[in-house]
Parts: C-alpha cells; structure tokens; sequence
C-alpha cells in the first residue's frame, strides 16, 4: 500500500520567514505540506523555574556538558502528527529547544513518518562549544537524512560524523520590487558582529545598516558608523523597501561562519531575487554556484570591498549589467520553488512506499 507524500514542516527558527516559505514552496510544486510554528506553540507550564531549576540540577553532575529543558509539550505535538499524519517530518534549524531529540525520533516513528534536518543554523553553535558538541551528538543521529546549507558543514557531518548528509544551499522567492529611488548607497542588513564592524568602517560614508544587536558592540563602533546604523531586525515589507532604494546589497558573513569558509547565506539569495547588484565576501563554494564578476562580485579584504563599492558606485552600467544578470540566474536555479524540488529528488529517492 503506497501513502501520499506529505511533508510536516517543524520549524525551529521561525522568527525568520524560512520554515513558512519553504512550505509554501512545498505547495507550490504540489506535495502537501503543514507548517508547525514552534515559536508560536504552548510552552510547559512553569517553564522558565523549570528550566532554571534543572539546569542547575545538571551542572552539579556534569559541569562541562550542556542542558536545555525542551520549551514545549510532547502530548501537543504528538496529537498534531496524529491528525496529520505526515509521511515525512522536515526539521528546519534544529529542534532541541523545543523537543528532546529521542522523544522526536519516537513521534516520527509512532506516525510511521521518516525524520529529516534542514541544517540552516549550525555555523551560529560554533562558539557555543557545549552547545554545539549536544547537537551534533544527540540532535544529529536521529535523523534520516540530513540536509546543509553549506558544503563545508555537509563535508564535516558526513566525512567526520558519519551521517547521510547532502548540501542544499538557500532560496529565497522573486522580489517585485516598490518603484522608489535609490537613496541608498550600500546597505548592509545583518546582526552586530565585530567582524563586520572591521569592514564596515572602511566604508563608513557609503554604508547603511540594519539589524539587531549592534548597540552592545557601541564601544567598538565610531562615531560616523554609528550613526549609519539602525538597531532593528527588519524582514518582510521592511526589508523589500530597503532593497529597492539600494545600489549595492553587501553581505558579510559573521566571524564564525568566515572562520569555518563558508558564506552561501539567506542574504545572498534575497538580495539577487530582488535583482540588486550582491558584493559579498569571498569563499570557494560560492564559485560552484555563481560566476563571480557576471552573477556577483566579492572582496576579500577590507581593501578590496572599500575599491569595489567606490568603483561600482561610480560604474552604474557594470553594477546594473551584474544585477541584471544574477536575477536571471537566481530565476533560473534558486528560486525557493527550485530548490524543494532538488530537495525532494533526494528526499525520496530511496523511499518505495511513497506515492
């Protein structure tokens, strides 16, 4: 007896619009698919005590490990896969805070439903060492397959870690861009990290930035550059209007993901579906994707970024000719729609008792 194919999308970072777009993309190359929020789920009753209160517990019996209380209720989840009833689960980020892995792997099987990991998170758990060490010891194992934004992460679970790890950059969804004039020189959206702030100083006069966490690294920050920045995560709407009045669109990976050379991001992908000219710091695995110089430009010093961003600035038929280009390509090959279906080929490519 064969079983539709339907897709349970858990999501495990859905502050960001990730795990929703991805459902819909789903949709749109007609599987059934379900978005499971877990942000906007019922959290255990007493929670923060609670997780206070074993933390504590834990760390008088094993000071070096790592402890999260999962946030949320098991039955919750398990009567939701009941009605459901999926043939495969989809985790997207991780989903140690919010379920055990082993109570995970046991709601999948009790609904008969193969378990999988969309990694989009894991280079941000690399100065956590704790943390990072408990996902990839406890979260990791339990899925079927696991899927990875970078190349340099799927080599690292499947060469070191054993696991059936496959690499699956991000999408993202076409942009209609707001007619608006471009009142923005270059823009940076991104959260406060100190390697950024290295190389936004070089371009100080030219740069805007949004994002969050900014204001805590405000001792680090000149003055100029400071007041090119708006501390405020912006998404949506928000971010379409940004993007339209925009020049140039930067990306600048955080310090841990330059440190582990990878840096095939979320930003890449919105910034070409909006068909913005992308500079972006350099890594090898963005070569296998895009023709540096026709698709995108990249820098690799605080140097070359400053040159770059004066130079197209002032080059508006080389920096429009890349934008025009990189939305073709992106239309072509990474759309959100064309990247599900890559992941479906592999999804299920070893399952016989799927329709």
């Amino acid at each position: 007896m064969t079983r539709n194919k339907k897709i349970f999308v858990l999501d495990g970072i859905a502050g960001v619009p990730l795990g929703r777009e991805i459902t819909a993309a789903f949709q749109e190359i007609g599987v059934e698919a379900v978005h499971f929020d877990c942000l906007r789920q019922k959290t255990r009753s007493l929670y923060g005590v609670r997780s206070a209160c074993a933390k504590a517990a834990n760390k008088r019996t094993d000071r070096d490990g790592f402890y999260f209380l999962p946030r949320l209720i098991e039955n919750d989840l398990n009567d939701r896969l009941e009605g459901e009833q999926p043939s495969d689960i989809l985790v997207v980020g991780f989903a140690y805070k919010f379920f055990s892995p082993q109570f995970l792997k046991q709601a999948a099987a009790r609904c008969g439903a193969r378990l999988f990991l969309y990694d989009t998170d894991s280079c941000n758990l690399y100065s956590r060492r704790r943390e990072f060490i408990f996902f990839v010891e406890n979260e990791l194992p339990i899925y079927d397959r696991v899927f990875s934004f970078s190349q340099v992460t799927t080599r690292f679970f499947r060469d070191t870690r054993g696991l059936d790890a496959v690499h699956l950059p991000f999408g993202a969804n076409p942009v209609q861009l707001p007619t608006s004039e471009s009142t923005i020189e270059a823009l940076f959206v991104g959260s406060g990290d100190l390697r950024r702030i290295f190389l936004l100083e070089r371009i100080r006069e030219h740069v805007s930035i949004y994002g969050n966490r900014w204001e805590r690294h405000r001792a680090l920050i000149s003055q100029p550059l400071q007041a090119r920045i708006v501390d405020i995560p912006v998404w949506g709407e928000t971010l379409h209007k940004l993007l339209a009045s925009s020049r140039i669109i930067l990306n600048i990976t955080r310090s841990d993901f330059f440190g582990a050379e990878t840096g095939i991001n979320l930003r890449i992908f919105e910034a070409l579906g909006a068909g913005r000219m992308l500079l972006t710091d350099y890594c090898e695995e963005i070569e296998d994707l895009f023709e540096i110089g026709t698709d995108i430009d990249v820098f690799r010093s605080s140097r070359e970024l400053a040159e770059k961003v004066e130079y197209y600035l002032h080059n508006d038929d080389a920096r429009d000719r890349i934008a025009r280009n990189g939305q073709e390509k992106f239309l072509r090959q990474h759309t959100w729609a064309s990247r599900i279906r890559q992941l479906s080929t592999h999804l299920w490519r070893d399952c016989e008792s799927c329709a």
